[in-house]
């Protein structure tokens, strides 16, 4: 795959280039993420963007774990907290610091040593898996924003580490979901038509069909049944119904 930090920065020059279009009533127009504005969504970013560059991450300890002491709490109560904390931002003030932390961040995880864990939500990341997941968040959101406002948002070769964290994270969806873990394969069609595989060839369970479909599913934006894909099987449905590319 292209280097991660590269396609972390192509992702917020997309990203950009659609939140320097909006209107201030765009930013005022309800997201897709349930309760959230668009601009509530570019400050979710921001704010979590913002703790990337703050020397504490390479601390390593996860936010939210029993050993942090905030077992109970869920990471949507979080955000959402952080989110209402600081609601009403202008949204010129809005972009200008979401630029400021965003482009920010590919430099940050960079430059941290080979063998760093960065403190995340449930455990503690590589700077490599923390660049993909952000990467993944925010072509979640950029959904969020692109798809009730109307504004085409393409689908590019990016999605490869979206599918990526979603095979490699399966074990955890599953044991999210209280089922056991099994081997599932994927062969996925690129949005340029080459093919993604994931996971043992040989394995007997399997999902096939659109990259972009099943990142949607992994995100969360499309169930199962609204997409292209299919499953062969004995755990592969149960795979595609738990995916996921966030923590629980």
């Amino acid at each position: 795959m292209a280097d991660v930090f590269d396609d972390l920065t192509a992702e917020f020059d997309q990203l950009d280039a659609m939140l320097a279009s909006l209107t201030p009533e765009q930013w005022a127009h309800p997201s897709d993420a349930e309760g959230w504005s668009v601009a509530d969504v570019v400050l979710h970013l921001t704010q979590t963007n913002e703790v990337i560059t703050e020397p504490s991450i390479a601390e390593g300890t996860p936010f939210l774990s029993a050993d942090g002491g905030s077992p109970a709490r869920t990471v949507d109560g979080v955000v959402a907290d952080m989110v209402a904390a600081e609601r009403g931002v202008p949204p010129s003030d809005l972009l200008a610091r979401w630029r400021a932390t965003a482009f920010a961040v590919p430099g940050a995880l960079r430059a941290h040593p080979p063998g760093t864990r960065l403190s995340w939500v449930r455990t503690p990341l590589s700077p490599r898996t923390l660049a993909t997941t952000r990467i993944a968040e925010h072509w979640a959101h950029a959904q969020d924003i692109a798809v009730p406002l109307g504004i085409a948002y393409p689908d590019t070769a990016r999605l490869r580490h979206i599918a990526w964290l979603a095979h490699r994270t399966l074990p955890y969806a599953f044991s999210v979901a209280g089922l056991p873990d099994a081997p599932v394969h994927c062969d996925l069609t690129a949005p340029d038509g080459t093919h993604w595989t994931f996971g043992d060839p040989s394995a007997p369970s399997r999902i096939t069909g659109p990259a972009a479909d099943f990142c949607r599913v992994g995100a969360r934006r499309l169930t199962p049944a609204q997409t292209a894909l299919t499953t062969a099987g004995p755990h592969a449905a149960d795979a595609l119904r738990v995916v996921r590319t966030y923590a629980a």
